[in-house]
């Protein structure tokens, strides 16, 4: 598989899919992604959900990433192989120590989330590895109000219920999904916007008809959490339509 652009997919080699595939022979990279959660004001889920999906785009959006940039290559062994993302907590120190390693901060209405260039399965750096995955569990104060139509939507699945550090890593499953899908210009204009997108449930009638559309669809791998195959997201981009 390596050396095959992730641009030019069958469908059937979805990094995103249960089945073994020669993805699974590659060497395995995981993207870290570390939110900010201070004890006195951690981000609403919503907001965290949609930060984690827009940090994901500009990871891979970044020049850094492409050509032959510094993380290109990482990015591209990544991608040869399964498609995994983990996202850790982090505050204080821990936050600060995250923040002076190679990345980009990504912030939201009042989420941050650091991306950080792709590292082997096994070869985190020491300031990364000791961050809790676990705990990552957050709440919207208020319901999210209604979706753009005319903006971009991952949608979650409403049958399945995913801490919010999970939901964070599946939301950018499906913005990767997306940016797969578009075309050059459609990415540049996307980037240009700043990746406006949002993140929400669907409810059951709409999950049902998201899932027979054709559009870009998350089956799980079922590492952590959920199942293997679980469908989690579908990506929901105008230009997709």
């Amino acid at each position: 598989m390596a050396g095959v652009s992730p641009d030019h997919q069958s469908p059937g080699d979805s990094p995103f899919r249960s089945e073994p595939s020669a993805r699974d022979s590659a060497p395995q990279f995981v993207l870290p992604l570390v939110v900010r959660m201070e004890r006195t004001a951690p981000p609403a889920r919503t907001d965290a959900l949609e930060t984690a999906a827009r940090a994901v785009l500009v990871m891979l959006s970044d020049e850094r990433s492409v050509g032959e940039g510094e993380w290109a290559q990482a990015v591209r062994d990544w991608q040869d192989a399964r498609i995994r993302k983990v996202v850790r907590r982090a505050r204080g120190g821990e936050w600060r120590r995250a923040e002076a390693l190679p990345g980009i901060t990504v912030t939201g209405k009042a989420a941050e989330v650091r991306v950080f260039p792709p590292v082997p399965l096994d070869g985190w750096p020491k300031e990364l590895a000791k961050l809790q995955v676990s705990g990552t569990d957050l709440d919207d104060p208020e319901p999210p109000v209604e979706a753009d139509p005319s903006a971009p939507v991952i949608w979650l699945n409403p049958d399945l219920e995913m801490s919010a550090g999970k939901a964070m890593a599946q939301a950018g499953h499906g913005a990767q999904l997306a940016w797969w899908e578009l075309s050059e210009q459609e990415r540049d204009a996307w980037r240009e916007a700043g990746f406006p997108l949002a993140v929400r449930t669907a409810g059951a009638q709409r999950w049902r008809e998201l899932t027979a559309s054709g559009l870009p669809l998350v089956r799980d791998a079922g590492f952590t959490e959920i199942a293997p195959g679980s469908c989690t997201v579908v990506a929901d981009h105008p230009s997709l339509r």
